[in-house]
């Protein structure tokens, strides 16, 4: 094998030799964006020498994880805390997240950076029965949450909620509880829609598993209280029906993409709008991201797209089906990017994936220049290899 190469298994599972870069993408810290509003949804790092289980609360890893916000800042980009890339519900319970939100939000005041965070009911868990709540429970406890994180002094995302989903009859429950969240929000909040291709228990969110009805009550809601929604941030992997959506949303009301496989297009847009971001694609992409929304705001919307283009690849293969799976990916290429120092998940999240499409993963990341000492991550690469048996 000439020297250098890497043997890295296909989908079938067949060797082939691979050259790894040698040299990152050329990439800078820079100005605030002008054009855009542009957050990343963070991981978190976990404690790799805490002596836990898939079901135990989570050990984090406080210092590598503001760590990782502090580079997402640095690039000019917000962080959305403690949202599913957070793996809340998949291994981050409430106790975990609330620790997060503070942390995070107190690093943010001290840096200056940009920071929402999310506000849900998993306070509430499911039971053998399911979740036996009534509306004012759940209710009840996006309150708590949304409490604390305008305690902290940072924006509230008004997440979907599991709870919700199971207990709600029809569109008027939905109506009735973000209703009362908007009539006492302090501020503006950013209304999330996560589709259940990212998780399966929020089926039929809005009132219905028609996309068409459920976005009607969806805008309703808006309508009913313009001034109390910043934006809002949709994750249904559908870029027309998205387009159609913000269109319809009232002057001032922003759509946040939250489209991992149609990005580029959506937030460079049309003659009737655009769309700012909330990805969690941009864990990973975070520099280059950063770079490609800098040339948007010049606007040069060619030079914007021949950057931010050639990564769909990429989150396509760390959002594939099983799609809730991407933040194995994501995490994964942090470790490789040198952001931390293990390949550890909390809940035990990191065997989620398969070793080809961790091979897949690193190939197409390294092919972007997105690791900022190529060898480091090669070496990585080929650890990993030898623990699944690949000799180099």
């Amino acid at each position: 094998m000439t020297n250098g190469q890497i043997q890295l298994p296909d989908a079938n599972g067949v060797l082939r030799a691979y050259t790894p870069r040698t040299e990152p993408l050329p990439l800078t810290s820079g100005a605030p964006f002008t054009s855009r509003t542009v957050y990343s949804a963070a991981h978190v790092v976990a404690d790799p020498y805490a002596d836990t289980t898939p079901d135990s609360p989570a050990a984090v890893d406080w210092d590598a994880t503001l760590a990782f916000r502090r580079h997402l800042w640095s690039h000019g980009l917000g962080v959305a805390e403690a949202m599913d890339t957070a793996q809340r519900g998949m291994g981050l319970d409430w106790a975990g997240a609330a620790e997060l939100i503070r942390r995070s939000s107190a690093e943010a005041k001290a840096v200056g950076g940009l920071i929402a965070c999310g506000v849900g009911t998993d306070q509430l868990s499911v039971t053998e029965v399911g979740y036996p709540y009534s509306l004012d429970e759940v209710r009840a406890a996006y309150e708590e949450q949304l409490a604390l994180v305008e305690e902290s002094g940072s924006r509230a995302i008004l997440m979907a909620s599991r709870a919700l989903a199971a207990i709600a009859k029809g569109p008027e429950d939905y109506l009735e509880v973000y209703g009362h969240l908007l009539r006492q929000a302090a501020e503006p909040v950013v209304l999330h829609w996560l589709g259940p291709m990212f998780d399966p228990a929020l089926e039929g969110y809005w009132g219905s598993t028609d996309l068409d009805a459920a976005t009607s009550t969806f805008l309703e809601v808006i309508a009913a209280h313009p001034d109390k929604v910043d934006g809002i941030k949709v994750s249904l992997l559908d870029a027309q029906r998205e387009i159609d959506l913000r269109r319809k949303l009232p002057d001032g009301v922003r759509c946040y993409t939250g489209d991992d496989f149609n990005y580029p297009e959506l937030i460079a847009g049309d003659d009737q709008g655009f769309s700012h971001a909330l990805l969690g694609i941009f864990d990973p992409l975070g520099p280059l991201a950063a770079e490609a929304v800098r040339v948007l705001d010049t606007g040069d919307t060619g030079g914007f797209r021949e950057l931010l283009d050639p990564t769909v690849e990429l989150s396509r293969h760390l959002f594939q089906t099983p799609t809730r799976f991407y933040k194995t990916g994501v995490v994964f290429l942090a470790w490789l990017a040198g952001h931390q120092e293990h390949f550890t998940m909390v809940g035990g999240l990191q065997s989620s994936r398969s070793l080809p499409h961790f091979a897949r993963a690193y190939e197409l990341a390294d092919g972007l220049g997105l690791f900022p000492d190529p060898a480091l991550a090669a070496a990585r690469m080929k650890n990993l290899l030898s623990l699944y048996g690949v000799n180099q």
